[in-house]
């Protein structure tokens, strides 16, 4: 019996080690906001802020009722508005009343200090001949084609910022892999599951550049997903980037 018993224990703690592994995983859902007043206005927002369009409300809904199979233990957004309202209209979407959206300053948009408010082409523009190029449009092009990195670009703002308040690429990179640190092992001390973040379009990219071999180089869409898997030993695993197949699903 003893003989017997002995196999029996190291199996029964072998299957127990194995369910503790995947127990405390963390699959997070990263969503850029809903579309908003200055994004249909083509309007650079970073700090400053708008709020959510119908089309944004809707959008957000859809990413809701796509995601309504999946119960989060956890949900951030940003302290910016847009991405409070967003994380609150997939919550309501889901059905999901009690859940209460935690906010983080570190999950922000890129600051763009002088430019903040004002028409994309100004700021784009001097950023684009700081690089290098005769215009936005060529500078877009070529970050489109993989060519020019998400880094470049944000330093580029910063560069031509006449006040000096814009953040550069690294300021934004370090307080985004921080903030989403904190939350995987935040949600990893509560035996792991599913966290939703909403956050924004220059900061999501910023985040993914330093995660992936792909090149970033296509600004995520409002409501897409970026699933991030934060495995028992503490690596961060890109699972896919601006997906919107919720989005479909959803509708």
């Amino acid at each position: 019996m003893r003989l017997l018993l002995k196999p029996l224990t190291i199996f029964i703690l072998f299957i127990l080690s194995i369910s503790n592994v995947f127990a405390t995983e963390v699959t997070i859902y990263l969503t850029r906001h809903g579309k908003t007043m200055f994004n249909t206005v083509h309007r650079a927002q970073g700090w400053s802020d708008t709020p959510l369009t119908q089309a944004g409300i809707d959008v957000a809904q859809q990413l809701g009722r796509g995601l309504k199979g999946t119960p989060f233990i956890a949900v951030y957004s940003s302290d910016l508005g847009r991405a409070r309202q967003t994380a609150r209209v997939i919550l309501n979407a889901q059905g999901d009343t009690t859940n209460p959206v935690i906010e983080m300053p570190g999950l922000r948009e890129s600051c763009f200090g002088i430019y903040e408010g004002d028409l994309d082409p100004n700021m784009w523009n001097p950023a684009a001949k700081h690089l290098g190029y005769a215009s936005s449009d060529a500078l877009m092009a070529e970050f489109s084609a993989g060519k020019v990195n998400i880094s470049k670009m944000i330093d580029a703002i910063a560069a031509v910022d006449t006040i000096n308040m814009a953040e550069n690429y690294v300021t934004v990179r370090d307080r985004m892999k921080t903030s989403l640190k904190t939350i995987a092992e935040s949600a990893q001390k509560q035996g792991g599951g599913d966290v939703l973040i909403v956050s924004h379009g220059v900061a999501i990219s910023a985040l993914l550049n330093e995660m992936t071999d792909k090149p970033i180089n296509t600004p995520p869409a409002n409501a897409s997903v970026s699933k991030i898997r934060y495995t028992s030993d503490g690596k961060f695993i890109v699972e896919s980037i601006n997906d919107m197949s919720y989005v479909e699903k959803g509708k």
